[in-house]
């Protein structure tokens, strides 16, 4: 009999725990529907104005429009296949044949909605300088020597680069705390390292960080001297000691360097994967760290005065500025 009781007892605290967890588990299906159909319902409010450019290579699209009324670019990429999920993908989704013929055959693969996910990026309130730089358009290399960064671009860049607030927000951890990966807070040569937006951080292979200084006053390459070398060496190898820790990436597989022109003009460096093929890692815009640490040691006004080449797009103002000075 009392063993019976007890049974009855616990069989009433497993019913009230199960419905507890159930209704906690209701609870917060509801609030993850919540915060998806608040997500869809931002995206749903998009108007198109036209596709700014798209690369079936890359499977990626770049797209302008409107949500409520305010300018906005959206950025869609088809997100890499995952070998954790090859057998999954294959075992779970529904073929179509489109050819057969002796031993090959080829077919349309519906993979389950979960693997078959699209990144998107949502740029909103988006000036025209966000449109222009995702337009595709004609690209001309500029050829800028020290005394045409002084003249050119820097007056033009201080007049009309983005605004750098949301990086101050990733230094003073009022936005995406969480994603730091390491952090050295020194002022001087301190930096904070996290994945690059370009990122979904499921796989090694398409691997992108950003460091990003804490010391202000330093735009871009131009403004590095002999002076800033304990930052670089400081930036160069704590990022690849953090990235072996974290990831297992050893330095040997690491791409790290500056582009210039830069995206925006707080110093930072980008890391990424040697087999990937970055957007702007190519010779015309990426200078490795290690180079430019090198340069330094042996010209420590190197940047100062050296001649450096960059692409430029044909509807941006500074190669405008350019051909106006006859330097182009």
């Amino acid at each position: 009999m009392e063993d019976a009781a007890v049974k009855r007892v616990c069989e009433g605290k497993d019913a009230s725990h199960r419905a507890k967890k159930t209704k906690e588990d209701s609870e917060n299906d509801r609030e993850e529907v919540r915060e998806e159909w608040e997500l869809e319902n931002v995206l749903s409010g998009f108007k198109l104005t036209k596709v700014l450019s798209d690369s079936a290579r890359e499977k990626n699209m770049f797209i302008h429009g409107k949500i409520d009324e305010e300018e906005a670019v959206v950025i869609l990429e088809k997100t890499p296949i995952r070998e954790d999920t090859v057998v999954e993908m294959l075992n779970g989704s529904r073929l179509k044949l489109e050819m057969k013929n002796d031993i090959y055959s080829t077919y349309q693969l519906q993979p389950p909605p979960h693997l078959n996910e699209i990144k998107t990026t949502l740029i909103c309130p988006a000036t025209m300088k966000h449109v222009k730089k995702y337009q595709h358009q004609e690209i001309f290399l500029v050829e800028e020597t020290g005394e045409d960064y002084q003249s050119i671009t820097l007056p033009y860049i201080q007049s009309t680069s983005f605004s750098v607030q949301w990086v101050q927000n990733i230094l003073e951890k009022k936005a995406e705390a969480e994603r730091i990966v390491c952090e050295d807070p020194d002022p001087e040569v301190g930096f904070v390292l996290l994945p690059d937006f370009k990122w979904d951080q499921k796989q090694l292979d398409n691997l992108y960080l950003v460091a990003i200084v804490h010391k202000g006053g330093i735009k871009s390459l131009r403004d590095l001297t002999a002076e800033h070398l304990p930052l670089l060496q400081n930036i160069y190898l704590k990022g690849k000691e953090a990235i072996l820790e974290r990831y297992g990436l050893p330095a040997s597989k690491l791409r790290v360097y500056l582009h210039y022109q830069p995206s925006y003009y707080h110093l930072h460096v980008h890391f990424t994967a040697l087999g990937y093929e970055a957007p702007g890692c190519g010779v015309e815009r990426a200078h490795l760290l290690a180079d430019v640490i090198q340069n330094l040691q042996l010209d420590p006004k190197f940047y100062k005065s050296r001649t450096l080449f960059f692409p430029v797009k044909k509807d941006d103002g500074l190669l405008l500025k350019f051909k106006e000075a006859k330097r182009l």
